[in-house]
């Protein structure tokens, strides 16, 4: 599997980078995982004339090659960073690349509830209809007091955090492969499907 890592700051120091770094480094046997930063796109405005900025464009390659995206995102005031709202529009509104695309979210925040409230605000944003992104069900990984979670190499020290967040990969890496062969179906019965005035004729 090839999956997309986007951090969804624009902080030069953030624990939702070292996050996705970790997984990156831990899971590297399971899956090949590219960080991406979202901090040099621009601010999402509708352009006049169509254009679409090339760091956008490059961003939407990326997702579409990808086989999933990872998305961690910090919570300020109960919701996503505005850097990480500004990309996602930028998504819906040229590219739709997300759309069908597995996608996991994690977060951590230096608080113990670890996101929680931005992550289901991502969840909601994610479903619209223009972004309509395959998020995993019943997923949550939220990572409290995250100033103190990593060592100096950048390894994650709380080992109960670790196990959960290896289930969670591992039940990811299924739910891609599940949601591929859903939409290889989907595209085989949608392409041989006859209308009701074709099977009359046959």
């Amino acid at each position: 599997m090839k999956y997309l890592a986007i951090a969804g700051t624009n902080s030069e120091v953030s624990t939702n980078r070292m996050l996705l770094q970790f997984m990156k480094k831990h899971f590297s046997g399971q899956a090949e995982i590219e960080l991406y930063e979202i901090k040099d796109l621009p601010a999402f405005m509708e352009p006049e004339d169509s254009h679409v900025p090339e760091k956008v464009a490059e961003l939407s390659d990326k997702i579409l090659k990808a086989d999933g995206v990872i998305i961690a995102t910090p919570e300020y005031d109960h919701a996503i960073p505005a850097v990480l709202k500004s990309a996602l529009e930028w998504i819906s509104y040229t590219s739709q690349a997300l759309t069908d695309k597995p996608v996991l979210i994690v977060g951590a925040s230096h608080g113990t509830l670890g996101s929680s409230r931005a992550q289901a605000h991502l969840k909601q944003i994610l479903d619209s209809p223009e972004l309509a992104a395959r998020i995993m069900p019943s997923s949550e990984f939220l990572l409290g007091k995250s100033q103190a979670a990593f060592d100096g190499s950048g390894n994650l020290i709380y080992p109960d955090k670790v196990s959960e967040l290896e289930e969670i990969f591992r039940e990811f890496v299924l739910f891609t492969d599940i949601t591929s062969k859903l939409l290889e179906h989907k595209a085989l019965n949608k392409k041989g499907k006859k209308f009701t005035w074709q099977e009359q004729e046959d």
